[in-house]
């Protein structure tokens, strides 16, 4: 899933995005408001973690704009202000959560989760596609019953494509939704992730479960598909 982070003290912000990434997450990182806006104008995210106080437009604000132009991004507002009327500013201005200064990564790790599954009920944290069972929540992959290390970048791929499956998933939409914007367009580096998943996931002899659909992109499509 792609995030924007949104975080003007720098040091809470690498440490976040570092923590977010480690679990699969595609993080950009900007420290200010009108950088946040110009951002979300640009690019479409699945999650926004907002900081409220920020220099130049604060959160609320940047909020309120994300609202105003029909954006269904998530947003989880960060804030050291405690009580209910901030709550109920952060809410009002079109946040889905709150989350009060300082906190334990695990609850915000937790709270992300929430957001995804309440927006997308359908979606279950665990899915079995075939001889391959994805649990979302602990970033496990097994493979007709045995435990496969992943790289966090290739369980967002797997995700990805696995959250989509069936339907041919663009190179931009890959892009998107998986690498942030160190992506370079002109690399090859969504085919070397493809291949070493299919190196991990593929049964020896038979036809990979990741289809290249020429021109584009890629297509999971496992036996017995379901979800648990």
């Amino acid at each position: 899933m792609r995030v924007l982070l949104v975080e003007d003290e720098r040091a809470t912000a690498r440490m976040l995005a570092k923590g977010l990434r480690e679990q699969a997450y595609a993080v950009d990182v900007v420290h200010d408001g009108l950088s946040a806006c110009q951002r979300l104008a640009e690019c479409e995210y699945d999650i926004v973690v907002l900081d409220v106080m920020l220099p130049g437009t604060n959160g609320l604000e940047v909020c309120r704009r994300l609202r105003r132009a029909g954006s269904e991004s998530l947003v989880l507002m960060l804030t050291a202000r405690d009580g209910t009327e901030a709550r109920i500013d952060g809410l009002d201005s079109g946040a889905d959560d709150y989350l009060t200064k300082p906190f334990d990564f695990r609850e915000l790790l937790a709270r992300l989760r929430a957001l995804v599954r309440r927006a997308r009920p359908l979606a279950p944290d665990r899915l079995t596609l075939g001889a391959l069972t994805i649990d979302a929540r602990t970033r496990e992959l097994f493979v007709a019953g045995a435990p496969v290390a992943l790289t966090a970048r290739e369980f967002a791929l797997l995700e990805h494509l696995a959250r989509h499956h069936g339907e041919v998933v663009s190179r931009a939409d890959i892009a998107q939704h998986v690498w942030d914007d160190s992506y370079d367009q002109a690399s090859n580096v969504i085919d070397v992730y493809v291949q070493r998943l299919r190196r991990k996931i593929d049964a020896p002899g038979q036809p990979s479960c990741i289809r290249a659909r020429r021109g584009e992109g890629y297509q999971l499509v496992c036996e017995a598909a379901a979800a648990t």
